[in-house]
């Protein structure tokens, strides 16, 4: 975009401003017949507003986070020596330093016994007008970490680089270099041993984010923030660890959502299936079914290609909300047959319609697409239609129409009450060609609470918002058809706001490769990071040449340790560029066993996921977190570019630290083990190697074979809970078609030392709650607590059962480590030995209060 930079000079207090002593300060200045505001505005616990707008730079009205209460009873701080041109604060402990006397304001802030301030504005050059947009410019803290940003390329580590904040449609994408993908959320962090700062920009609009990557020999190494269109609303975010800050950030823009317990489980798809005119798509998705139970591989969900929508005359292109009824002649014959194999459907949905579409027509007349400005009247594009790299004209809908959003509401509810299960927003980056095409602005939800509108150009309001409103539209009207139920969205695109309509998201159309592997871990930590919890990649990869029996392996052992486990593709192929290929766990012959293995050992990790997820909906930490989450006095976990980039291994909650192998034909792998000040003594087992212990703060190798397990190290001291290896029956599911179990068995796999723990008590909770209910959440939790010594394991438990949620497991079964020769003793009591597996790991059965009520009840009935 060109540069267009404008500096204001001259701020004052704004008349009638009376917050000298609060912190609260409002500047303007008046600058060639234009006045520039701006606002400084504290919420406590390390939250703080800015704005900076003009006449010309309004804020658009319908931005991606709401403004907190404006109360500041709840603020403690403290003000001192207030001038004409300087503010300072002391507020929960951190010391706001806000000064305009050399120009543009400036901001800085120091926490509490630190002498450099942990952000601070790049002096005379902070806020600035640009064109029809802003820039903020702050110093650049060379040599510490940056995240964040949404979806960027890897590695994890955004210092030094540059960035598009848009969102497109990037078919086959390098994950090392291509840029936007398909997240606009323009959240970015710093963060250090000594305390963390984020930035986050409520607009819609595209920008730019340069991290670094620019230099100046007056100006040194700064940050800077362009955004394209509008004026800016930005939140300054403080805390002392990445947990504080992302928390944070969740208050101000909504905790992760609930998901469902069966979105856990095993979800198939492959654009192959839907695009089948002989055999008929409904005949080879039940084969499809067919096969799963002949290879007893569990599978809980399908994602539905968008070729249910495929025209079946000339032109054959995708039209939304229709069905192919050749393909598929009973739509909902066909569903209630999956769902008796157990299997629920996604179907996929794209925000636009073509030309062709039998609905078009009435859409254009009604006012559901934007509004070329030259012709007045719907503006078009060319749209991606039917194969790799086919396209045909249509529009797209206009979400701030009232027209459109309600269109898009009633075809959302039609297919619910067919029977599809949950959404699938694809092809939503809204790639729109030009920035002055006119938006109605006649919804209401993008009305509520808004005055007069003085613009309706889309590149001001930002394309982006139409990601988030079809989000809205989406969960709303299933939430409308199955109150009870709480709706689940499947997102390509997404921006902050819409992660509080979807819960789920993926990293798009990814490539078939070793890289594309290890690269997919950084995006799935910058995912957390920025509160898309629930997030994975399409294992095995979306596009490319099919993988080889290794690398499919390796993508599906790593793949089961990440919150959502999803294989589905579109093998292009030069013979069939409308059908391509599909990955299947049974495609080899020689790994399909190793294959079944694999997934039914994501089965049982359900309970530890889930927990995690509805741990994450209530503190934002998110499931898969970077190295140094929770282990920031390290010193290895900041210097060593390996872990800061993110790329190689995490922790899946706080109990499981995961490596990888990303390289064909390599049997081991190296990883960090973390170090904690707090516990000198933290060790790691190797989950691969019966009774093999290691200390922390060191690097090690891991024996990794392909066909056996990529290297699994439990934190000594952890515990996780497991499950059936197979589908079960959610708590709060009334129909059960498919007949499945119940999920009575619960296990709980820990993780003692060798020897004695010296009287150290390890302490675990996990949760539960019925798996469907829509929020409010109503969690339950089951805390256990345990010491070693050279003969025993000593267990004791307690749950805490929230009203209306009983579990359908009663006992709760101790697992001992591969090797371990030691009894169990369970609440006091020797636990009963019931199995040694084959791998060697104890299982012990504790009875739970819940376990020995019914044993009393069944010995009183005998009487």
């Amino acid at each position: 975009m060109p540069r267009l930079e404008y500096v204001p000079q001259h701020f004052q207090i704004a008349p009638n401003d009376e917050t000298a002593l609060s912190p609260v300060v409002n500047l303007q200045a008046r600058e060639h017949e234009n006045i520039f505001k701006f606002s400084f505005q504290s919420f406590g616990k390390g939250l703080f507003r800015t704005t900076f707008t003009s006449r010309d730079h309004p804020l658009p009205p319908h931005r991606s986070a709401v403004i907190p209460d404006g109360k500041f009873d709840h603020v403690q701080w403290a003000s001192s020596s207030p001038t004409l041109t300087s503010r300072r604060f002391s507020l929960d402990e951190m010391v706001v330093t806000l000064d305009w006397r050399d120009g543009p304001p400036q901001i800085s802030l120091t926490l509490s016994g630190q002498k450099s301030p942990i952000h601070s504005d790049l002096p005379y050059r902070s806020y600035i007008a640009d064109g029809p947009g802003i820039a903020h410019y702050t110093r650049y803290n060379n040599g510490t970490l940056h995240v964040g940003l949404g979806e960027k390329p890897s590695p994890m580590d955004l210092s030094n680089r540059h960035f598009v904040l848009s969102a497109t449609d990037c078919f086959g994408y390098d994950v090392y270099r291509t840029d936007p993908m398909y997240k606009h959320i323009p959240l970015l962090i710093n963060a250090t041993p000594d305390g963390c700062v984020g930035l986050f920009s409520t607009s819609h609009a595209r920008g730019f984010y340069s991290v670094g990557s620019e230099m100046d020999g007056m100006w040194g190494r700064f940050k800077v923030y362009r955004q394209e269109y509008g004026g800016l609303e930005e939140y300054i975010i403080v805390g002392r660890t990445l947990e504080d800050v992302v928390r944070r950030y969740a208050d101000l823009t909504g905790y992760p959502m609930l998901v469902p317990r069966w979105a856990f489980g095993y979800i198939a798809g492959g654009m192959k299936y839907s695009m089948l005119d002989e055999p008929r798509a409904c005949d080879a998705l039940m084969e499809f079914a067919k096969k799963l139970k002949q290879h007893d591989i569990p599978c809980s969900a399908f994602q539905m290609s968008s070729g249910y929508t495929v025209a079946e005359s000339e032109p054959k292109t995708r039209n939304v909300f229709t069905w192919n009824r050749h393909r598929f002649p009973d739509p909902k014959a066909f569903i209630d047959a999956y769902r008796k194999e157990g299997i629920r459907l996604i179907a996929n949905v794209k925000p636009y319609v073509l030309a062709s579409h039998p609905e078009y027509e009435k859409l254009r007349k009604a006012g559901a697409f934007f509004i070329d400005p030259v012709t007045q009247e719907s503006a078009t594009a060319r749209l991606w239609s039917a194969g790799g790299g086919e396209s045909d004209i249509g529009g797209h809908i206009d979400f701030t129409s009232s027209t459109g959003y309600r269109w898009w509401y009633e075809g959302i509810r039609e297919l619910k009450r067919i029977g599809i299960d949950s959404i699938w927003n694809d092809n939503n980056e809204y790639t729109l060609p030009n920035d002055n095409w006119l938006c109605a602005l006649d919804e209401s939800s993008v009305r509520k609470g808004v005055g007069k509108v003085l613009r309706n150009d889309v590149g001001f309001w930002g394309r982006a918002l139409n990601t988030e409103l079809m989000g809205k539209s989406s969960h709303d009207a299933l939430l409308e058809v199955k109150p009870n139920e709480r709706p689940f969205v499947l997102t390509r695109s997404a921006t902050a706001g819409t992660l509080q309509y979807c819960a789920s998201s993926w990293s798009g159309d990814n490539v078939t490769s070793w890289k594309g592997v290890k690269g997919a871990n950084a995006l799935s930590l910058t995912a957390g990071i920025c509160l898309m919890q629930c997030y994975g990649h399409d294992i095995g990869g979306f596009e490319g040449p099919q993988p080889t029996p290794e690398l499919l392996v390796r993508w599906i052992q790593l793949g089961i340790y990440s919150s959502r486990f999803a294989i589905n593709c579109f093998k292009t192929s030069p013979i069939n560029n409308n059908v391509g290929d599909v990955i299947e766990p049974w495609m080899y012959e020689e790994t399909t066993s190793i294959i079944r293995k694999i997934i039914r050992r994501r089965y049982e990790l359900i309970p530890y996921l889930y927990s995690l997820a509805l741990e994450s909906h209530m503190t934002a930490v998110p499931p898969q977190r970077w190295t140094g989450w929770g282990y920031e006095a390290d010193p290895e976990v900041w210097k060593n570019r390996v872990l800061t980039d993110g790329e190689t291994q995490y922790w899946l909650g706080g109990s499981l630290l995961i490596g990888g192998v990303y390289e064909p034909g390599v049997s081991s792998s190296n990883v960090y083990l973390p170090k904690d000040i707090a516990d000198p003594g933290l060790q790691y087992l190797n989950l691969n190697a019966p009774q093999t212990y290691y200390s922390a703060g060191q690097w090690i190798e891991i024996d990794s074979k392909w066909d056996e397990s990529i290297p699994v190290l439990a934190k000594v001291g952890g515990a996780i809970p497991i499950g059936r290896p197979c589908q079960t029956l959610s708590v709060g599911e009334t129909r059960n078609p498919a007949t499945l179990p119940l999920d009575d068995y619960r296990a709980i796999e820990i993780f003692p030392s060798a020897g004695s723990s010296n009287g150290k008590e390890y302490t675990n909770t996990w949760y539960e709650d019925d798996g469907i209910s829509p929020p409010p959440a109503c969690v339950s939790s089951f805390t256990i607590r345990y010491t070693s010594d050279a003969r025993y394991v000593n267990v004791t438990f307690e749950e805490k059962l929230q009203p209306g949620f009983m579990p359908t497991w009663t006992n709760l079964v101790v697992i001992l480590p591969s090797g371990d020769k030691r009894g169990v003793t369970f609440d006091g009591n020797h636990a009963v030995l019931v199995e040694v597996d084959e791998n060697q790991r104890a299982h012990f059965r504790g009875h739970t209060d819940r376990s020995r009520e019914r044993i009393e009840v069944n010995a009183q009935s005998k009487f």
